[in-house]
Parts: structure tokens; sequence; C-alpha cells
């Protein structure tokens, strides 16, 4: 159940993996090509079931997994291209040079990016559309805060 902590922070209880989803197809419907949505949790909090969730609203069809390995990931079949970004591995990384991410968080593309903390000079200097915080609350349930 949504309870609005201001006018711009929502927190949501979901029980399971769809209303997950759900809540991230409402949010990519308020967004627009250069669009940046930062997706935060713990390992297995739910981050790329979210990302999914935005991506069917947006039109995507393929497959929507992680890309903690690849550290980007590109899905160009939907309504507008949309890039999910990992940057888990970058942490520490600084030698690898930041502009190279500049594709992916283009103004023709939303991008979302999981754990942005972890190396946040790719990010620097970018209008956030919103931040979303995916918490464990037992079992299937997760806490969901999106800031606007």
């Amino acid at each position: 159940m949504p309870c609005a902590d201001s006018a711009r922070v929502t927190r949501t209880e979901t029980l399971g993996p769809p209303e997950t989803e759900r809540l991230a197809a409402e949010l990519a419907g308020r967004l627009a090509p250069g669009d940046v949505v930062l997706v935060s949790g713990e390992l297995g909090a739910g981050k790329t079931t979210f990302v999914r969730g935005a991506c069917r609203a947006l039109g995507v069809r393929g497959p929507v997994t992680s890309p903690t390995f690849t550290i980007a990931r590109r899905y160009e079949d939907g309504r507008v291209p949309v890039s999910h970004l990992d940057l888990y591995r970058l942490a520490g990384a600084h030698q690898e040079d930041p502009a190279l991410l500049d594709d992916e968080l283009g103004p023709g593309r939303i991008a979302f990016v999981e754990w942005p903390e972890a190396d946040p000079e790719p990010l620097a200097g970018r209008p956030v559309a919103a931040r979303v915080r995916l918490e464990h609350l037992g079992g299937d349930r997760r806490a969901v805060t999106i800031e606007r």
C-alpha cells in the first residue's frame, strides 16, 4: 500500500515480483528519452525485476536480464530505446573512461542504472528522473521507495 512521505517520494510494499513490476510500469509511463533512473538495493532485492516491469511497459518484448557481467544491455524493440546498466563491477575501476557509457546514457534513450553508488563517476552531471530503492521485507515482500 503506497504512502506519500512528500509530494515527490512514495514508499510501497509489494507482495511479489508481479506487484514490483506493476509499480515499475507506473513509473515507466512518466519517463521520456534522456531520462535516467537509478535503482539501488542489496543483492537479490529485486532491481532487475523492477527494470523488467518498466521495460515491459515501454514495449520491450524480449528477455530482460541482469547486465552484471556485461555492464550494459540494450533493448531496442520497444517504443523508445532502453539501456540497462549495472555499475557493480565498475566499483573502484576508475581506470575505465566514464565516457564509455555516454551512448548508454544518451538523450535518445531511457536508462536504468543498477548499483549507481558503486561508481557514480559515469553519472556525474546527468539529470536523474527518479531514484528507486528496493529493500527485502522477508519472503517475496519488498519495500520500494521512489523519489522523483
